[in-house]
């Protein structure tokens, strides 16, 4: 669908903590940098509730016109790298290269678009150091020890995006700072950008001799890099706003003298359990994406996470997945139903000019959904609006192409928004279920009931019923 100068996408940006209409810095281009993940294991569904949401809401622009230009990058230098790599036997490289392949494997079961770029830190470091080295050339940085710091009292808006004061934070940082580190900062709240390599860890030559960047500094330059010193949207889970995000801004600002990102997007976090509790591995309470692909239909899980709003958080349980699954069903059915009713349909439109309004009025809530910060659960409401009014249509004794084209590319069209692509998995299950009816018609023919009530009763097994019309045979999924 292409933008219309009545329509216009509004925001909630988390720097100003209000919705604002959104403004690409490029006419009709949307330049979108999202963090990644720390590939030292295998994704939680809380993160892929992040690359879930991000990619919902990067198909929306691409369903209103914009051409986006989407970079999310893989964080391969790290702490927990390094420790997994010890744990396993291996080196970091191998760790990420393992990790970054189960990412890709794992999030394209859920049909998420790969990014333009997925950049890797590892292939970033001659420019990360560049970038630090203009940090410490601004007076903005400085070394110690061999670790490089970021001087957080020479940003005036430091703290502004996570809304709080400079000595609220500082005195969070001097709680937590060990004594080995405060004796090397000049202030608590400073951060490293660069850290000096301890003995046997991956390091690389720098001014400052051997190490590694600091795990902020990584994104700053990744996304200038890729996308320009500012960019449209910056994306990221709630937890990354402070202090990752908040560090991010102070550095690539102070290096380019430039706003970093004009919009800043924050998804809500997956809860788990009685208490609510924000799924994470370091509370050890989360669930593995992959153990439940394993386990469920990976479009169930798609609808899961991306028919929540964003930034609400969602609470995972069984019953959340049981009510994901009937929702599938049901959009398979309709479309299951479409496709049968489009080989009978005749090319005359006389008297059903009337369906034709409607659709253009769902596809309109749509949008007015869709255009008030990413709304997936108004939009959703209004998908199955469209199917609801499908289905009605699909009722009448006579139905024409044209309308029937006209639901089919609308109703694939809001699906493709959310990611859910339900019509090839559910192929080869109907060609089976075909040719079972056909195999049934035929025994009916030749008078053999007792195989024709076989073939009824085997389908009713698979949640498949069977309704003779004079039409033919049709039939439809029910919830098991």
């Amino acid at each position: 669908m292409q933008r219309s100068n009545t329509m216009a996408i509004q925001v909630y940006n988390t720097l100003t903590r209000q919705k604002e209409v959104f403004r690409p810095i490029k006419e009709g281009q949307v330049a979108f940098y999202v963090c990644g993940p720390t590939v030292y294991n295998y994704i939680h569904i809380g993160n892929a509730r992040s690359a879930v949401a991000f990619d919902t809401i990067r198909r929306y622009f691409q369903y209103r016109g914009y051409q986006v230009n989407y970079v999310s990058n893989f964080t391969d230098v790290d702490d927990k790298i390094i420790k997994a790599a010890i744990a396993e036997g291996s080196t970091p490289e191998a760790i990420a290269d393992k990790y970054i392949a189960a990412f890709k494997e794992d999030t394209g079961q859920l049909n998420i678009q790969a990014a333009t770029v997925h950049p890797r830190v590892m292939e970033n470091i001659e420019e990360i150091i560049a970038f630090v080295q203009t940090l410490i050339e601004k007076g903005y940085a400085y070394e110690s020890e061999g670790d490089v710091y970021f001087k957080t009292e020479s940003f005036k808006d430091y703290g502004h995006l996570s809304d709080q004061s400079l000595e609220d934070l500082l005195v969070g940082a001097s709680e937590r700072l060990d004594q080995a580190v405060a004796e090397r900062k000049a202030n608590p709240l400073d951060f490293a950008l660069w850290k000096t390599a301890k003995p046997g860890e991956i390091a690389w030559d720098s001014p400052w001799g051997p190490g590694r960047p600091g795990w902020h500094i990584e994104c700053s330059v990744m996304a200038t890099k890729y996308l320009g010193d500012t960019i449209d949207i910056h994306g990221g889970g709630q937890d990354l706003t402070f202090p990752h995000h908040e560090n991010e801004i102070a550095q690539s600002e102070a290096c380019t003298g430039h706003t970093f990102a004009h919009y800043w997007l924050h998804n809500g976090f997956v809860t788990i359990g009685k208490q609510d509790e924000k799924m994470s591995k370091s509370l050890g309470n989360f669930v593995l994406l992959r153990d439940l692909l394993a386990a469920y239909d990976p479009m169930v899980i798609r609808y899961m996470l991306a028919t929540t709003h964003y930034r609400r958080p969602l609470r995972y349980d069984e019953a959340v997945i049981t009510e994901a699954q009937a929702n599938v069903n049901k959009l398979r059915e309709a479309i299951r139903r479409l496709k049968h009713r489009q080989e009978q349909a005749s090319a005359d439109l006389e008297g059903h000019e009337t369906w034709l309004a409607e659709i253009n009025g769902i596809q309109e809530q749509f949008v007015t959904a869709m255009d008030d910060d990413f709304n997936a659960s108004n939009g959703i409401t209004a998908l199955f609006d469209l199917v609801k009014s499908l289905n009605r249509y699909l009722d009448l004794e006579l139905v024409s192409q044209v309308v029937l084209s006209l639901y089919d590319k609308v109703l694939h069209d809001l699906l493709a928004v959310f990611g859910l692509d339900l019509e090839d998995k559910s192929n080869s299950i109907d060609q089976e279920i075909e040719a079972l009816i056909e195999e049934r018609r035929q025994a009916r023919a030749n008078k053999d009931f007792a195989r024709s009530d076989a073939i009824r009763d085997q389908l009713k097994e698979q949640g498949i019923l069977l309704d003779d019309t004079p039409q033919g045979t049709v039939w439809k999924r029910v919830n098991r």
